[in-house]
C-alpha cells in the first residue's frame, strides 16, 4: 500500500511540474462522466472551462504507435469567424490540453477528419468558409504522429463547396483506391465518393447517388460513411433530411452507384458514422430519432452481422433528455475494440471504448 502512495505523489508531483508546456500538459477527465457498465471506458477529452465556449464534430484516430488522437471545431458559436480546429493526443484518463492546430484565416472552420494512411502519415482535413454551401476543404499532414504539422493547403484548388471528406473518414479499398464520404449542401443536398488513387494527392469526384425527390420533402442526403464488403464491393449509408438513414451500394470500387433508398434505420438529420470489424461486423454510431431535425439523445451503437441488410443489436452509450445532445459520433476500430467520440451539449467532446463481444453481450435486441 506505501508504495502505491508513493507512486501517486510522484505523478502528482510530475503533473504539476509539466504545467508550462502546453502541448505536453496531460488532464485526466475520466472522473467527469457518469459511471456505466464498467465492461466501457467513458471519458471526456478536456477538464472545463475550455478555451472555447462551444464544440462539435469530433474525429477520432488509434495511432499505430496505440495513442488516440482526437480533433473537433470549437469558438463561440458553429459558423462564427472565431472557430478553430482544436487536437487532443493520449490515452484515457492521460491527455494533452487542446491546442488549436488549424486555423487559417478568419472565417469558421468546420468538421475536422483525421486519417492515417497505411505507410503512417496522419492526414487531417477539415473546411473553412463563411457559408457551407461555399465552403472549402484543407489538409494539412504529419509524419510524426502529431507533434508538427505541415502548412494547410487547399485539398482541391479552388473548390468551392467541399471535397474529400465531408465529415467521416476515408476508407482504403482491397485494391488502394482511397475513398471519401463527399457532399454538396448548394440548394438541394447531394452526396457522392471522392476518389484517390495517388494516396490522397489528387481526387475524382463520382456522380452525386440518384435520389427520386418526388419521395422527398427535404433537402436529400449528405455526409456519408463508407465501407468495402468484398473487393470492389463498396457501400455507404447516409444522413438525411427524411427521418431515416439512407443507403447506397457500388460493385466497381466506388465510380458508380446505386440510387439511394431507406436502410431501416431512423435518423434525425444528425451525423452518423461507422466501421467494420475484422470478422465483418458492423457498429454503426446514430441517434435512433424518425423526426425531420429530431432528437440527438440517446446516441446509439447498432450492431450488424449480415453487411447492414439487418441491424438486430443496439446499445444506448449516452442519454438524457429529449433537449440533450449527444450526436455527431465518430467511430473506428482496431481489432476487436471500438472507439467513439462524439458532442457532448456542445459543452465538451466524450469517447466511449469497448470490445466487441463486451458491446455485443451488453445491447438489446432492436
Amino acid at each position: 500500500m506505501c508504495s502505491k502512495w508513493v507512486a501517486f505523489f510522484c505523478i502528482c508531483i510530475l503533473s504539476a511540474c509539466s504545467g508550462g508546456q502546453q502541448q505536453s500538459e496531460r488532464i485526466n477527465n475520466d472522473t467527469d462522466m457518469p459511471a456505466g457498465d464498467s465492461s466501457f471506458v467513458k471519458g471526456y477529452f478536456f477538464t472545463t472551462p475550455a478555451p472555447f465556449a462551444e464544440c462539435h464534430a469530433s474525429t477520432i484516430l488509434h495511432l499505430q504507435n496505440g495513442e488516440f488522437m482526437a480533433a473537433w471545431f470549437g469558438g463561440q458559436k458553429e459558423g462564427t469567424d472565431d472557430v478553430g480546429i482544436w487536437l487532443v493526443k493520449g490515452k484515457p484518463g492521460n491527455w494533452t490540453n487542446p491546442v488549436e492546430v488549424a486555423k487559417i484565416r478568419e472565417d469558421a472552420h468546420w468538421n475536422p477528419v483525421l486519417f492515417q494512411a497505411p505507410e503512417g502519415r496522419v492526414f487531417l482535413y477539415f473546411k473553412v468558409g463563411k457559408k457551407i454551401p461555399s465552403w472549402e476543404t484543407w489538409v494539412k499532414m504529419s509524419d510524426d504522429n502529431g507533434q508538427t504539422w505541415s502548412e494547410a493547403v487547399e485539398l482541391v484548388k479552388g473548390d468551392k463547396g467541399g471535397r474529400g471528406p465531408v465529415r467521416n473518414k476515408p476508407i482504403v479499398t482491397s485494391g488502394g483506391l482511397w475513398i471519401a464520404g463527399a457532399s454538396h449542401e448548394e440548394g438541394n443536398w447531394d452526396a457522392f465518393a471522392d476518389i484517390s488513387a495517388d494516396q490522397g494527392k489528387t481526387w475524382t469526384a463520382a456522380p452525386y447517388i440518384a435520389l427520386n425527390r418526388n419521395e422527398f420533402k427535404g433537402k436529400g442526403v449528405i455526409q456519408p460513411t463508407l465501407w468495402e464488403s468484398a473487393p470492389g464491393k463498396v457501400h455507404m449509408l447516409l444522413r438525411s433530411s427524411e427521418g431515416a438513414i439512407y443507403r447506397s451500394d457500388s460493385e466497381d470500387g466506388g465510380k458508380t452507384w446505386s440510387a439511394g433508398s431507406k436502410s431501416g434505420l431512423p435518423n434525425p438529420n444528425s451525423g452518423i458514422d461507422l466501421t467494420k470489424l475484422p470478422d465483418g461486423t458492423l457498429v454503426l454510431a446514430y441517434n435512433p430519432d424518425t423526426a425531420n431535425w429530431g432528437s440527438r439523445s440517446p446516441l446509439s451503437l447498432a450492431i450488424s452481422f449480415d453487411n447492414g441488410v439487418t441491424w438486430p443489436k443496439i446499445l444506448d452509450i449516452d442519454s438524457g433528455d429529449k433537449e440533450d445532445e449527444f450526436s455527431y459520433p465518430a467511430v473506428i476500430s482496431y481489432g476487436d475494440t471500438i472507439a467513439v467520440s462524439y458532442t457532448w451539449n456542445r459543452k465538451n467532446i466524450a469517447y466511449w471504448i469497448g470490445a466487441k463481444d463486451a458491446l455485443i453481450k451488453a445491447a438489446k435486441d432492436r
